[in-house]
């Protein structure tokens, strides 16, 4: 059996955890070329237990990498080849509700797409796939989550809306107050394609939004800024850290899922190309992410 590899795509700053030992910035080639920097692998000792860790700073480290820039397949693909079974995504966003201020985290479980540029698939021309987004994110994975989150005293909501922009431009005072008549609960840049390509790679995601602001719609505070951004997000990375730390700590307890998880079977019926119309060399770049279902290259 493999052992699980719990991935976290994040902040530069979540893999400074105490205990952390066997660390290693590993480099990672892909297919779709390079992630947004190397990935920092490690363990995790946790009663008596250790449990994988793996860390992609989502914009590489000292965030040089601007959201509508980042290489998400690349992303996907390198945690993918690395083993990893789940992948916690944890993200600044803006909030779209009064009752949600900053220093909330939201356990997403749905999202409205609202980027343009950004390449949505492992799969295309020559070898066509559909996965089901209808519940885009783990339900499994997002119930430890909140349980981590509910022990550890940390204000959240479990179950949300997140609107993705393409970015790195913040919104619109027209834009967010659409955004809110939506019923949306967050507005970020980066949980798109990133949890489609998920799906696709059969890998157990869970986004975890970190309010930092209101965005503009809120008549009482100030359309958001960066340097008020930072002052939250130094906040809740000190959350965010003890979380990672507690997600680590159920995987190395063994306890068993109290939901039914499909996640690892996602392209079980969603392959429609023919196998004699399949494009070989798709196929073969296809391999970490689909070969349970596509096979050995011919």
């Amino acid at each position: 059996m493999t052992e699980p590899l719990l991935a976290i795509i994040g902040g530069s700053g979540l893999y400074d955890l105490p205990g952390l030992t066997d660390t290693a910035w590993v480099e990672v080639d892909t297919p779709w070329g390079a992630p947004s920097d190397q990935v920092f692998t490690g363990r995790l000792q946790q009663g008596g237990h250790s449990v994988r860790l793996a860390f992609l700073p989502r914009h590489g480290r000292g965030h040089r990498i601007p959201p509508n820039e980042v290489n998400y397949r690349a992303n996907i693909a390198a945690l993918k080849q690395l083993g990893a079974t789940e992948v916690l995504s944890i993200s600044a966003v803006g909030s779209l509700r009064a009752d949600l201020p900053p220093g909330h985290f939201v356990i997403v479980d749905q999202y409205i797409d609202r980027t343009a540029a950004r390449a949505g698939s492992f799969f295309g021309t020559g070898l066509v796939a559909h996965v089901s987004l209808a519940q885009p994110v783990c339900a499994r994975l997002g119930a430890r989550v909140a349980a981590v989150l509910a022990a550890q005293g940390v204000p959240h909501v479990q179950g949300g809306t997140y609107v993705v922009i393409e970015g790195p431009q913040f919104s619109t005072l027209a834009e967010s107050q659409l955004y809110r008549s939506w019923n949306a609960s967050v507005v970020g840049m980066t949980n798109l394609p990133e949890a489609r390509l998920a799906r696709e790679a059969e890998l157990c995601y869970a986004s975890v939004a970190m309010v930092t602001d209101f965005d503009c719609w809120h008549a009482e505070h100030e359309a958001v800024s960066v340097s008020a951004v930072i002052q939250v997000l130094l906040g809740n990375a000190v959350h965010a850290k003890a979380l990672v730390a507690g997600m680590a700590g159920v995987a190395a307890s063994g306890a068993p899922a109290t939901l039914a998880c499909g996640c690892r079977h996602a392209l079980d019926h969603a392959v429609m190309t023919a196998p004699s119309a399949r494009d070989p060399a798709l196929v073969a770049r296809l391999q970490a992410i689909a070969g349970r279902v596509l096979g050995a290259p011919t």
